[in-house]
Parts: structure tokens; sequence; C-alpha cells
């Protein structure tokens, strides 16, 4: 499969990684960050956010084995703590809209494990990388391509 288009607006690409910067740099967790951006990534099958993804978190010291089970993080016992999965829940809720949205819930829980800041931050890298994949897979990127 080849690129339909390597493409993208120099505004656009410099926007998109302003904010995917200060909503990373606001949550303060660099590799739940990226946890969060792989997860989103595995749910829209964006190979190249997940290949840049898992190199960054490793790069962040985050384990082969934690990316590995990632996939079923609800499955891997405490290999993942609350704070995680509370992020990795609405990562999920938010990255696959059902009839119900965000599960109040779903909210309720990452709202006992952040602060109100860290939450707008968390809200903030979860779209941006559904805005990333949705770029990258509707232009056929391949991992490590050129991204515009």
């Amino acid at each position: 499969m080849s690129a339909r288009t390597t493409y993208l607006d120099r505004g656009v690409a410099g926007a998109m990684s302003a904010l995917s910067a200060a909503a990373k740099k606001g949550l303060g967790d660099p590799v739940l960050a990226e946890l969060v951006m792989i997860r989103a990534s595995q749910l829209n099958a964006c190979a190249f956010c997940l290949d840049m993804h898992v190199d960054v978190a490793l790069e962040h010291g985050e384990t082969p084995k934690r990316l590995a089970l990632l996939n079923a993080w609800e499955e891997a016992g405490d290999l993942f703590g609350e704070r995680e999965r509370a992020a990795l829940a609405l990562t999920e809720a938010l990255t696959v809209l059902t009839e119900d949205f965000v599960p109040d819930a779903t909210y309720a829980k990452a709202a006992e494990h952040f602060t109100e800041a860290e939450l707008a931050h968390l809200l903030g890298v979860i779209a941006v990388i559904n805005s990333w994949n949705r770029l990258m897979v509707s232009r056929r990127i391949e991992p490590g391509g050129p991204a515009w």
C-alpha cells in the first residue's frame, strides 16, 4: 500500500503539533501520554502513529511487556495502575464514541485520579491523537513514512 498523498498543510501540522505538545506538557506524565496515544492508535489502526509512539514510550522508559499488553490492559491484572486504567478507559470512551458518548462513570473515575487541569490536558491528548490518527490513516501514511 502506498500513500495517497503526503501533503499536509504546514499550518495545520504546526497547530496539531503545538496542541499535542501543550496537552502532553500539561498532563505532566510523558509515559502516560504515550500509553494514551498508543491505545487510541491501536483502536484506530494507525500504524504510523503506533510506530512513532511506541518508540517514544520506550525512550521515556516504558517496558516492552506493558506495551505488548496494552491492547489487553483490562485483563492485565495490576500491570497498569488505577490512574493509568482510568486514563485508558477514558481514551477508549472518547475514541470509540457510542450512543452513550463518554459514560458518566468513566469520566467520574478519571476525575478521581486527575486534577481538573490534568483531566483537561488528558482530554486534549486523546483528542489530538485521534485527529492525527485520522489524518494519517486517511492519507495511508505507512510506519516511518513522511508525515508531510
